[in-house]
């Protein structure tokens, strides 16, 4: 093995890396385009209430949409802090 293939296969692995990151975003970003325009303002106003009685951050409440053929359903999830 010489020097250069040394530097030629980390950039492969590199890239490799890069790529699959992306796709993640990528179909991140497509999951957050099927939801309607409301639901980031109904979670930071969900988030305000709950706040009112337990000192939670942005990250312990999350809120998604999940669309059947038939009806739609709502899912809230909230991570409590343990006292």
């Amino acid at each position: 093995m010489s020097f250069l293939d040394y530097f030629k296969s980390k950039k492969t692995n590199t890239a490799n890396i890069a790529k699959e990151r992306l796709q993640i975003i990528v179909a991140h970003e497509r999951g957050k385009r099927d939801q309607p325009d409301y639901l980031p303002q109904l979670q930071q106003e969900l988030l305000a209430v709950i706040r009112k009685y337990v000192d939670i951050s942005d990250d312990m409440v999350q809120v998604e949409l999940d669309r059947n053929e038939d009806c739609s359903v709502l899912e809230l999830n909230v991570t409590l802090p343990e006292k």
